[in-house]
């Protein structure tokens, strides 16, 4: 991997671009509104709101629960360059309900720090804590001195009004280096409350997440939970893009009979569009107490066997660039790696995306 992070020098010599970045100082810590650093994860800019994943022009057309679940900023980064031993976050949320029963404030209305080591390497560093719709926190303080390069991630099931960074007043803020061109495309998930983030304890371990740090390139969340359901409308939105990939992950919302269905018109207006796109298909992860519960293994026999009877056919008529992710081992063999039987804890998601990523690297390699 080629060694990614700044020296300081290399830093100061970027001091020009600081001028070009507002901010408002406040009791010695300057802010910077994030959309001048440049948020990722967005398809559109013709957005109602600065943070929402669907375009404007979606409302109306996209059922409303889509529509309002795309008001989510899940997926949403930014990246950054500062030499600040301390970073402060403040961010204004759009619900009041800041966690859910089976999943935690910081994965849902939090905020998730990372910083490429020395090796280039993205790492954990701090995650914000939401203590209301509104939050103003030290997100990390005592760090090693030195210029580096960090990403934060948004909240994955609430939206965001707005979000800012702050550092004190002798320390700069500059945009990270723009994405080298074989690696510019996103990848693009449209999927259910798994892909939406469901139930990461922090927005950095939705797989989508990590796939993004693994392949250092962007990602595009379109996750829209219990409503990922292979929709022409939203097709016709995915056709839009130009990604490095499809992942197309909506078999957890629906049973097998609907798979069959919808899976193939899907393929067809993605790939009529996008003639050399590859598209993967991905089947349900199996659900951690299906051993036990007849009723959970047959849900995903019938779904896995209409995805792969769909798959097969596709291939067999001559439908390129398509791509299959089995569902049985997406998250282990040892029933530990879910909330709740369908939704992946940490664990999960890891693994989720270690399964995910055995197609995808081929791919995105080959793209470059």
């Amino acid at each position: 991997m080629k060694k990614m992070t700044l020296s300081l020098l290399a830093f100061f010599a970027l001091r020009s671009f600081a001028a070009d970045i507002a901010f408002v100082e406040s009791g010695g810590v300057r802010w910077h509104d994030i959309r001048q650093l440049g948020v990722e994860g967005q398809g559109w800019t013709d957005v109602a709101s600065p943070y929402d994943r669907l375009p404007q022009k979606a409302k109306g057309v996209v059922r409303d629960a889509v529509w309002n679940l795309s008001r989510d900023s899940a997926g949403m980064a930014v990246r950054f360059i500062t030499d600040a031993t301390k970073i402060h976050a403040r961010w204004a949320l759009t619900k009041a309900n800041l966690a859910m029963p089976h999943m935690p404030a910081t994965g849902v209305s939090g905020l998730d720090l990372y910083a490429r080591d020395s090796r280039g390497v993205w790492r954990w560093v701090a995650n914000g804590r939401p203590t209301g719709q509104t939050n103003t926190i030290v997100l990390v303080e005592g760090i090693k001195p030195g210029s580096r390069e960090y990403l934060l991630y948004l909240p994955l099931y609430n939206g965001v009004t707005s979000v800012e960074i702050g550092v004190p007043g002798s320390h700069l803020i500059v945009r990270a280096p723009a994405y080298p061109a074989e690696r510019a495309k996103p990848v693009v998930f449209y999927g259910t409350s798994i892909t939406h983030g469901a139930c990461a304890s922090r927005p950095g371990m939705a797989y989508t997440a990590i796939l993004g740090r693994w392949h250092n390139r962007p990602v595009i969340n379109l996750g829209f939970s219990g409503n990922g359901r292979m929709e022409p409308e939203v097709a016709a939105l995915l056709a839009e893009l130009d990604p490095a990939v499809y992942v197309i992950d909506c078999c957890p919302n629906l049973p097998g009979e609907q798979t069959a269905v919808l899976a193939r018109p899907l393929v067809e207006q993605l790939r009529k569009a996008r003639p050399d796109v590859p598209i993967v298909l991905a089947e349900d992860r199996r659900y951690g107490n299906s051993w036990i519960i007849p009723g959970k293994a047959a849900r995903n026999d019938g779904s896995h066997a209409a995805l792969k009877a769909a798959y097969t056919a596709m291939v067999a008529d001559g439908i390129t660039g398509l791509h299959y992710i089995p569902g049985d081992t997406q998250l282990g063999d040892d029933d530990e790696a879910t909330v709740d039987s369908s939704h992946p804890n940490d664990l999960g998601f890891y693994r989720q995306a270690q399964a995910f990523d055995r197609i995808l690297r081929p791919l995105l390699k080959a793209g470059q």
